[in-house]
Parts: C-alpha cells; sequence; structure tokens
C-alpha cells in the first residue's frame, strides 16, 4: 500500500522495482494486490496487456480500519 500511496498508479513490476532486496517473486506480489483489490482497497485498469492499479482508499482511512481491527481482535474493542 504504500508503494501505492507514493506513486498513485503502478503496475506489479513497478512495485517489486520500489521493494527492498531480496525482491518477492512476481507472482507473490500480484497475490497481494489481488488480495488488496477483493478487499476493495485498490482498484485497477487496463493498460496495454496488464493493468494499472490505484488506492481507493486514502492512507488515513486505512489506518484507521487497521487500528480498529487490532483493538477489537486483541483487547475485544477495549481501550
Amino acid at each position: 500500500m504504500q508503494v501505492l500511496w507514493e506513486l498513485k498508479e503502478v503496475n506489479v513490476k513497478q512495485i517489486i522495482e520500489q521493494m527492498e532486496e531480496p525482491k518477492p517473486a512476481y507472482n507473490m506480489v500480484s497475490t497481494i494486490v489481488r488480495i488488496l483489490e477483493t478487499k476493495e482497497f485498490v482498484s485497477y485498469k487496463s493498460e496495454g496487456r496488464g493493468y494499472l492499479y490505484f488506492p481507493i482508499i486514502q492512507k488515513s482511512a486505512y489506518s484507521n480500519q487497521r487500528l480498529h481491527k487490532l483493538m477489537n481482535g486483541y483487547f475485544e474493542g477495549s481501550s
């Protein structure tokens, strides 16, 4: 998600280029992006034979959602 927020629109190859060594396999990154799409964090548009992915959730909204999930799962909703 960090790469998507920084670069706005990227393909899987560009995501991998931004990652540190050792770089993950193309298929692994592609699978993660598709999971993010099913969770409605990311969307895509066609570009040639591939896709450009872009975030559809703001970083602050994503952070809040993850924090609430942690609170509910680990602390049973109690702060």
